[in-house]
């Protein structure tokens, strides 16, 4: 696989306010690639950017989730990433403070998928039992591209997940990715520009 290199946030040009983190933007034109959501909710952080998207090519969350280790080694990180090209890929990553990892990244029903670590070891690591899988219909033995990965990971978060709330609020943000990165946000997203 190639790496997409570094997809950081060269500047922030402007904040853009707060709204609803339920009003997650699909890009649709190009500005809407510089527009990053924040929001904290006690010691979480959730951030939304079309910079972490990917095609199957490259795994942009797992970088970032290793760039996010190096800075906070005592942090749970989790991760979800969906875009939709006409089918969904898919990017999901639980990486607990003690090493447990498991990520996945692929299309439903189409090889290859990459599935790396253990999901089990994650499952055991964070007190979820077989019981809560069977009554989520979580099967972690079935074939990676057959497994709910959303709900899985929703159940990495516990009760740090802000997305049951109400309404939890997140700020926007209009930013200004490197070029390389704009330049895969714009085949990925914009792809007949």
């Amino acid at each position: 696989m190639s790496s997409p290199g570094p997809c950081p946030v060269d500047e922030v040009l402007e904040e853009l306010g707060a709204r609803s983190a339920s009003e997650l933007p699909y890009p649709v034109q190009r500005a809407d690639l510089d527009v990053v959501l924040a929001g904290v909710w006690g010691n979480v952080l959730g951030i939304s950017d079309p910079a972490l998207a990917d095609d199957g090519n490259d795994t942009p969350l797992l970088l970032e989730a290793g760039r996010l280790r190096e800075r906070y080694p005592d942090a749970r990180i989790v991760g979800r990433v969906e875009v939709d090209c006409g089918e969904s890929h898919t990017e999901d990553i639980v990486w607990l403070p003690d090493g447990t990892l498991f990520h996945a990244s692929g299309w439903p029903g189409m090889d290859p998928w990459e599935l790396t670590g253990d999901p089990h070891a994650v499952a055991a690591a964070l007190g979820i039992t077989d019981r809560t899988l069977d009554d989520l219909d979580i099967d972690l033995d079935a074939e990676p591209d057959e497994v709910e990965w959303a709900d899985f990971v929703s159940l990495a978060l516990g009760e740090a997940d802000p997305w049951p709330l109400s309404r939890p609020q997140v700020s926007a943000f209009r930013v200004r990715h490197t070029r390389p990165c704009t330049r895969r946000m714009e085949r990925l997203f914009l792809p007949g520009d």
